[in-house]
């Protein structure tokens, strides 16, 4: 009789046991899944640069190359600085990087988020223009945003700043004509085109942005379309 007690006992303390070791094993998997979700989400995305190919090439060096004009605040990147959030990033976010400035002699933290696949437009398209960069932010937050984007590459060595902008009627308007002469050689890309109403006959592409961010694969698909338009048809 005691020798059943102590068995139907054993058998009560191994099942306990079973029973706590597999809710902790659920939630260590739980626990795990939830990190990897969130690795997967925020990991690099890496690409195969394509280089021209030779029919691109020497039809690139028998026209003139046009600029690309580039925006960068909620064209290529968005960001936020010290207590204030932005509708335009998820809540919980992590930033891509985070810029320190001074700015009127008091600290700034800019947490800066790119646009998807924003390194590899900029990547390709640089095969296929010259790019500028012209944002009417101030040009010690501008210049370090665009410092992060170039990341040594040497492709966004043109900038312009709010000091290159007309103020009009409380906002910024970009003069193209200190970016060249020729405006039929150019193209924009700006989520603003109010900040160009002063060069309506300039080849504009606007896009406003929305909480997903624009997918710069789309901004590229349109760049590319772009390149010969003018040429062809002179």
């Amino acid at each position: 009789m005691v020798d059943m007690l102590k068995t139907r006992q054993c058998l009560l303390g191994v099942r306990t046991f079973l029973g706590v070791t597999s809710r902790l094993w659920s939630f260590f998997l739980y626990i795990l899944r939830k990190h990897i979700r969130t690795i997967i989400q925020y990991q690099t995305v890496r690409y195969d640069i394509l280089l021209l190919s030779p029919i691109s090439r020497n039809r690139l060096n028998t026209v003139k190359r046009k600029i690309l004009v580039l925006d960068l605040d909620e064209t290529l990147i968005h960001s936020h600085h010290d207590g204030v959030l932005r509708p335009t990033v998820r809540p919980g976010t992590p930033p891509d990087f985070v810029l320190k400035v001074v700015i009127d002699k008091h600290p700034v933290r800019f947490f800066v988020h790119k646009r998807p696949h924003v390194d590899f437009f900029l990547e390709v398209v640089s095969q296929w223009y010259e790019l500028v960069v012209f944002t009417a932010s101030m040009e010690i937050y501008g210049s370090a945003v665009a410092d992060k984007l170039d990341n040594n590459k040497g492709i966004l060595k043109r900038r312009y700043y709010r000091q290159h902008c007309t103020l009009d009627s409380g906002s910024y308007i970009k003069d193209l004509s200190v970016v060249h002469d020729d405006l039929s050689s150019i193209v924009i890309l700006d989520n603003s085109p109010g900040a160009y109403r002063s060069h309506p006959e300039a080849l504009k592409s606007s896009y406003t942005h929305s909480t997903d961010g624009l997918h710069m694969s789309e901004a590229q698909g349109l760049s590319k379309t772009t390149v010969f338009s003018y040429d062809e048809y002179e």
